[in-house]
């Protein structure tokens, strides 16, 4: 089986919406790897570190708002 790495990109950037606080962090308990990903991608702030979250990019956050609402909301 061949994971398309740019789908799962794309739900973990939606799940890390979903647990959105501070006005721009979330929760980093995510896969490395996609973590990094995004931050490659420029969509979050550098994920290594001790703090327990991560800080969304301005427009690393209006697009995991779109993923989470294209992915995860019934009907628009």
């Amino acid at each position: 089986m061949e994971i398309d790495e740019e789908k799962i990109d794309e739900a973990v950037l939606a799940l890390l919406y979903l647990t959105l606080h501070d006005g721009g962090r979330a929760w980093k308990s995510f896969d490395w790897d996609a973590m990094n990903r995004l931050h490659e991608k420029g969509l979050i702030e550098n994920p290594v570190g001790k703090a327990k979250s991560v800080l969304f990019t301005e427009g690393g956050l209006k697009e995991s708002e779109r993923l989470f609402q294209k992915l995860f909301t019934k009907g628009s």
